[in-house]
């Protein structure tokens, strides 16, 4: 059996890509870099602290506390006010 030579194709060129940067640039993209990571860290430590912790609550004093208690007085007399006349049905 007689195999036959396979002929080869021409192939086309690949596309190359370089980047040249100095030393300077390799420097300035870390700095960069460091800073964004940096900061999407404290970000997310921030968020995470409004997220999981309760807002701290107000420790009521004496004199918070008779506030308060003006503040719930006003409120039950406010809902006991009525109106002055009962509605009518429309004709």
């Amino acid at each position: 059996m007689v195999k036959k030579k396979r002929t080869r194709r021409a192939r086309k060129p690949k596309k190359t890509f370089r980047f040249q940067l100095s030393l300077a640039g390799i420097a300035g993209i870390g700095i960069v870099s460091f800073c964004l990571f940096l900061w999407m860290f404290l970000l997310g430590i921030w968020a995470g602290q409004t997220i999981l912790f309760p807002v701290a609550q107000n420790k009521s004093g004496v004199a918070a506390k008779k506030h308060k208690s003006l503040e719930i007085n006003k409120l039950k007399t406010l809902q006991t006010i009525g109106p002055d006349r009962k509605k009518k049905p429309v004709r």
